[in-house]
């Protein structure tokens, strides 16, 4: 099922806007070692699935959630409008996407799936704030959706890399550009979404931000087999 969301700016509550306190929603790399992120497999398998999914331009975020043999499940990529990073408005809108493609695991005494984060950027592939931020939000919006938090990956027009290791590569496709719009993949198949690439190149008409004709559940669980994807404006 596919279907486009009608743009919208979500209800939020306003983020505190003291700088300070704004700091403190910041991981830094140091902090990121010690927090007991579980290593990917094969990194370089889940840039080209996301890429594949998504062909995130500069700008994008991409949050996948991965089985406990680390393949892809569900997977949403959205682009945020220019503002200072602040990791609290970063967690905000990772959990409004988690909440679209995947049930939450509350319930589990143990996270039983990890979510991982890949973020499109312009700029070398060292650690900035916005990175610290984006980082902050992960973990914390793992915590309340009951998921592990998982690795955290930049991508630059030419390359990637997993942050605090030496895995890094060369980026899938060609070289990105600014802007693009949101696309929601829920299974571990190549979508059928809207906005996502078909074989050749071409893409859906979906670009067109009409509405849709049906509406899915955005809280039901993502089949093994079958798939929800969703192309929507970013937030």
């Amino acid at each position: 099922m596919d279907f486009a969301d009608a743009p919208r700016t979500p209800a939020a509550r306003p983020a505190p806007a003291d700088p300070a306190a704004r700091r403190r929603r910041v991981l830094e790399p140091a902090e990121w070692a010690t927090a007991g992120i579980p290593l990917l497999r094969n990194p370089r398998e889940l840039v080209n699935g996301v890429y594949e999914r998504h062909a995130p331009a500069l700008a994008t975020a991409v949050v996948a959630v991965l089985d406990p043999d680390q393949r892809v499940r569900a997977s949403a990529s959205f682009a945020l409008g220019a503002a200072e990073p602040d990791g609290w408005r970063f967690r905000h809108a990772l959990l409004v996407r988690l909440r679209r493609i995947v049930p939450h695991d509350l319930r589990l005494r143990v996270p039983v799936r990890t979510a991982v984060l890949v973020y499109c950027r312009a700029g070398d592939l060292r650690w900035t704030e916005t990175d610290g931020a984006w980082m902050w939000g992960l973990r914390d919006a793992c915590t309340l959706h009951g998921l592990r938090c998982g690795a955290y990956l930049m991508m630059n027009g030419e390359r990637w890399q997993v942050l605090g290791e030496e895995r890094g590569g060369r980026r899938p496709g060609g070289r990105p550009v600014p802007g693009g719009r949101t696309v929601v993949a829920a299974g571990g198949e190549r979508p059928r979404a809207e906005a996502v690439r078909r074989p050749g190149g071409a893409r859906r008409s979906a670009d067109t931000g009409e509405r849709p004709r049906r509406l899915a559940d955005p809280e039901a669980p993502a089949g093994g087999r079958g798939h929800r994807s969703v192309a929507a404006s970013g937030s």
